[in-house]
Order: C-alpha cells, then structure tokens, then sequence
C-alpha cells in the first residue's frame, strides 16, 4: 500500500468538525492522533485540506439537523474551493443509518463508524483515491439529492425498527460484520453493525480540550432500555476499559499538566459490572445492580476502585464524575466519593422525571421513592455535594398533573445544577411511535415553566455562596462575548441558563470554575482580579448573576 507520506509529495492535510458530545470529542480526538501518528497535517482552513472529515452527532432531532447541514456546507464549500477535496463522515450519524447513508449522500466520499476511528488513516487514502476516480470520471451528485437529504432522514427515522427487548441490545446475527459497499463509484463505506471498539492507553489521541482539562473516557456502549434514548442502537453494549488502562491514561494527563480528569461514558456507575465473571442477564436495576455489586470477588473492577487509585495518584488535580445512572448508585460508592478528597464535590445524575408513571413509560428503572431516598443518601453521605441533574418535559403521556408533580420536586429538591429538555420524538425509539404525544406548543411553555422555577432555585443557590472563599479553576481571560452570555444550550443538558443579568459584568474579568461546574455545561466564577491561567486559586465569593458567581481573589 502506498505511503500517507512521501519525500516527493507534501503531507496529506485533514480538517476535521466535530459536532454532539463529550463522548464524540474524544473520538474525534484520537482520529486527529492516530492521523498525526501516521505523518498527516491538520489543519482548520476547510479550503485547502485534502480531505475534510465531519463527526457527527445523532442524538436528538436538533443535532442530526445540525450534522446533515454541515455535510452539505461541507460538499459546497468544497464545490467552490476545492473540488478535488475528499469528504469523511463519521460518528453515530453514520452508525444508525448505515444502510442509506451511500444513496442520500453521494456526495460523500467514505462512512466510518465507531469502529474505524483507530483506521482512519486508511479511509483518508480511500477517500482522496474514490474522489479522484469521482471527478476523473465527470461524476457530480444532483443538486436535487442534496435538497432531498433532510426529508429523507426523517423519513427514514420513521421507519426505523426500536430497540425493544433485550436481545436487540445485544446485536443480531450480524453482529460486528461490516458491509463494504464495491460498486462503481460508490463510496467507502466501512461500519460495523454493533460498535465493539473502546479506546486504549496507548492509542494516539491529540487533546481538542485546553491544557488544564481534558475528558477520560473509561466506558462506552449502554445496557438500558430507556425508551427515549436511540444511544444503544449506535454505541453498542457497555464495554469497560480495563481499570489499569485507565489509570495509565490519567498517570500521563497528571504529568502532561491536567488539573481536571472528567471522567465519562455513557453510564459511568455501570463501570467495570460488565467485567465481572459467569455474567448473565440485565442488571439494569436497582435491585439487580445491587446484588451483583455485593457478589463481586474482592478485588473486582468498579467504579468506587477506580475512583480510589486515581484518588491516590500523585499531584494537584480534580477527578470529576459525569453521566452517572440514578439506578447503579451504592453506599459504596458515595462512600468512596466522600472519602476521596480529589473527587470534586459534584455529581452528574440525569433523572429524566419523577412521577412514577413517567418513569415506567420511560423504563428508567427507578420509582419516585427511590429518587427521593438518593438524593437525600447523597447529600447526608458527601457533605456540600453539588448535583446536576437533567429532566425531560413533554414526554408522550405526560399530563398537567404528571408535569405539576415535576415542579414540585424541583422546588422542594433544590438541584444546584439543572438543564431542561423538551422531549424530541426520535422515530427508532419505543417512545417515538407512544400515543399521547404532547404537542410542541405545550412542550415549549412547560419547558419555559420549569426553566422559570430553575432560575429560582438557582438565584437561592448562588446566594448561600456569598462571603464564601471557595476553591476554583482559572480557564482564561473573559471577552465580551462571554460576559453577556444569556443564553447556553446542550444536546445533551438541555437549556441551561437564561441570565440577562450576566450582562452587569463589564471591564476585564477572569473566567473560572468551581467544583460544582463542570466544563461547557454549568455555571462559571467571574474573577475580578489578575491569577495564573490553567491553576488553581482561593477566590472569595462577593456577588452573583442568576446562574454565575462573581469573585476576587483571597491573598
């Protein structure tokens, strides 16, 4: 096979757009170190890569608009500058339509799934050599095709099989084959049905992150049936990362300069259960998560270990928690957080709703009285622990009542960190074809409702910090931008803030974080005051916005 490099020819160069997720970056992330590794350029001026790769997201309705759009912006700006330029896709946009994707996009030039992000060296060669064949032979996708792209995936959404039953969360008989599409002019196609990759200590990976945090992925895949989510479908099972791999990776983050490991996955309290010998069967529940974490031999693979030898390592760092699952929760586990004093003070415990008829079309697996005796054994069990929690309004079946009772477990509840999602009707999902869908109308003013009481919450939340001297992460200098921000979203938080008062912060500020922030997502600590970027400091607390903190430092 030929050289991705030569002495006679200058170095492939990659651009590469990363769209959705934690998750999602650090793939895209190890693509760009496995492509460096191998002697490519990476750049960011789209008009003069070689090849252009988009990562994509597929998680809610908004993002695969989002990724479909940035497939065609890519394709014309191509037209326009570059024509030669080859064009990648990859992500879980390529993994839940993997047998349409080469007829609504001709434009493209190769797939890749989860499984190929260690081989994308490869399909960067196989896609410049399928371009040059394209145009060598007069080729160009319709312009009525591109047109089309949108309508076709919704439509296709619509059709597509739920994953209804435990058998589908496992795979069918064709399990891990990869369908490689050969006919003429056809693009690379390379994706596996069920993903079964999960990165290793010495895989290449370049850092997109600052240098002060970086994200761990320690899991990947998902056991639950939630009848929202189409994640298992494109993720694959749960498949942990040995415990001694990824204590290797955070050793070398440590020593790199990392002040905050955050760890994730798509459900980190499952870590390491999958390991566990003669497994059989679900354990998604509480009930069954409970005993087979008290049958492991001693020894064994969990999070609460994982979180003890990391706590162990040596240096000034914080190891932040994500993507925790309200069903895996143990006294163990809060137990080992309260002990570690290198855990932040922070948990990330999405619940989706609280009424018991909620949760049961949902299938998360909990009742109301076990979310409320959580929270209450968390907070009893880790003094001035911060939860962020997240919940969905507007769930097929949800009623005024079902929607008042979620209020009200908000008000009592007082989550010190909260995003709001209106529920996005995903087709391949059980919930997507679920009678008594809610109506748009009625999912935006329920949003707007519980976003209102939030904001109320959160005002009482930022006023017990006041007079406070609290430990923080200096990130950088705050522009203008920033200091007027009124408006932060997620894909996966859900609306976050709405500050209007955010905009009383004028003149040079430091922009910052505390223990219950966590990056992109929550609120930050505005500093007036000059610190070292990328350290920690000691600020005191001295005023406040809705949903951000405004300090100086303490000498």
């Amino acid at each position: 096979m030929k050289s991705i490099t030569s002495n006679q020819t200058p170095p492939i160069k990659v651009g590469l757009i990363s769209l959705g997720c934690a998750k999602n970056l650090v793939d895209a992330e190890i693509m760009l170190g496995t492509l460096m590794k191998e002697g490519v350029e990476i750049t960011n001026q789209a008009e003069i890569a070689d090849v252009i790769i988009v990562n994509t997201c597929s998680f809610i309705d908004a993002a695969q608009e989002e990724s479909v759009d940035t497939i065609l912006e890519s394709s014309e700006v191509r037209d326009v500058h570059n024509r030669g330029q080859g064009l990648v896709v990859s992500g879980c946009l390529s993994q839940r339509f993997r047998d349409q994707l080469p007829t609504l996009f001709p434009e493209v030039d190769a797939f890749m799934g989860i499984d190929q992000v260690a081989q994308v060296g490869k399909i960067v060669r196989d896609a410049i050599e399928h371009r040059t064949k394209r145009l060598a032979e007069g080729n160009r996708p319709r312009a009525d095709l591109k047109r089309k792209a949108k309508e076709e995936i919704s439509r296709l959404d619509a059709k597509s099989s739920t994953h209804s039953d435990e058998a589908s969360l496992k795979g069918t008989a064709k399990l891990n084959k990869t369908k490689v599409v050969v006919a003429p002019q056809a693009p690379v196609f390379d994706v596996t049905d069920r993903p079964k990759y999960i990165p290793e200590f010495d895989t290449p990976r370049f850092r997109l992150t600052p240098s002060h945090f970086a994200y761990l992925k320690i899991a990947e895949g998902c056991n639950h049936p939630c009848s929202f989510c189409i994640i298992p479908r494109m993720r694959g099972s749960h498949r942990s990362r040995s415990q001694a791999d990824v204590v290797a990776e955070a050793r070398q983050l440590i020593k790199d300069g990392v002040k905050e490991i955050n760890l994730i996955s798509q459900d980190s309290t499952y870590y390491g259960l999958d390991l566990r010998p003669e497994r059989n069967g679900s354990i998604s529940s509480p009930e069954k998560f409970k005993q087979a974490a008290a049958s492991l031999p001693a020894g064994s693979t969990t999070l609460s270990s994982l979180l003890k030898e990391l706590n162990a390592l040596e240096g000034h760092f914080w190891i932040r928690l994500l993507y925790t699952h309200p069903a895996h929760w143990t006294d163990e586990l809060i137990e080992t957080i309260a002990a570690c004093k290198k855990v932040a003070r922070y948990v990330d415990m999405p619940l989706q709703h609280i009424h018991g008829n909620m949760l049961e079309r949902m299938r998360r697996e909990t009742s109301e009285e076990y979310i409320v005796e959580l929270v209450k054994r968390i907070r009893k069990g880790i003094p001035g622990i911060a939860i962020r929690t997240t919940f969905i309004v507007g769930f097929p079946g949800e009623t005024e009542e079902y929607f008042k009772a979620l209020l009200q477990f908000m008000r009592d509840t007082e989550f010190e960190r909260l995003g709001i999602f209106s529920y996005s009707q995903e087709e391949g999902t059980r919930a997507g074809s679920m009678e008594q869908q809610v109506p748009e109308g009625i999912k935006k003013r329920r949003k707007e409702l519980a976003m209102s009481v939030q904001a109320k919450v959160a005002e009482k939340v930022s006023e017990r910090y006041m007079g406070k001297t609290i430990r923080v992460l200096v990130e950088k200098e705050a522009n203008s931008k920033e200091l007027q921000n009124a408006n932060v979203s997620s894909w996966e938080h859900g609306h976050i803030r709405n500050d209007e008062s955010a905009q009383i912060l004028k003149g040079k500020y430091l922009v910052s974080r505390g223990e219950a922030d966590a990056p992109d997502i929550d609120g930050r600590v505005y500093i007036k005051g000059s610190l070292p970027i990328g350290q920690f400091a000691l600020v005191k607390v001295i005023g406040h916005t809705l949903y951000d903190l405004i300090a100086k430092p303490v000498s």
